[in-house]
């Protein structure tokens, strides 16, 4: 049985990312190519962590608590520890997003409001500037 092998090309290809982007993950300690001389030979194993990383990074999980959450990574457990703390982790993140949309909202209709009273003044002023002046003479 022989192992899948992927170049820095083919990784960065197939997940759309550049080939400085895998180098930087390596640098990070996220990902442990072999080398084939002065090449990088990716495994199956830097291929999934690869795709958590960037599944991390779509879920807004910074770097850091993508890589806490990949090194709990256990082939010999259950990994129930990790997949709580993945949990843990979401339920952060959406009370956090909730607490930035409810800020949101709220500047929103602070615009709008805002957007009226200025329609509303503008109007007015134009009605002015339009109104007939009354000759003195």
């Amino acid at each position: 049985m022989t192992t899948a092998c992927y170049t820095i090309r083919e990784l960065s290809e197939e997940f759309d990312v550049t080939p400085r982007t895998l180098r930087f993950y390596e640098e990070k300690g996220l990902l442990s190519p072999a080398r084939d001389g002065q090449n990088r030979v990716y495994d199956a194993a830097d291929r999934t962590c690869l795709r958590l990383i960037l599944r991390g990074k779509a879920l807004g999980f910074t770097l850091e608590e993508s890589a806490e959450l990949i090194s709990m990574y256990d082939p010999a457990s259950d990994n129930g520890t990790q997949l709580q703390a993945v949990i843990d982790k979401i339920r952060e993140k959406k009370a956090r997003v909730l607490q930035q949309k409810a800020a949101i909202e709220l500047l929103l209709q602070d615009l709008d409001e805002w957007e009226q009273r200025s329609l509303k003044s503008l109007k007015a002023l134009n009605n002015t500037r339009k109104a007939p002046m009354e000759n003195p003479s």
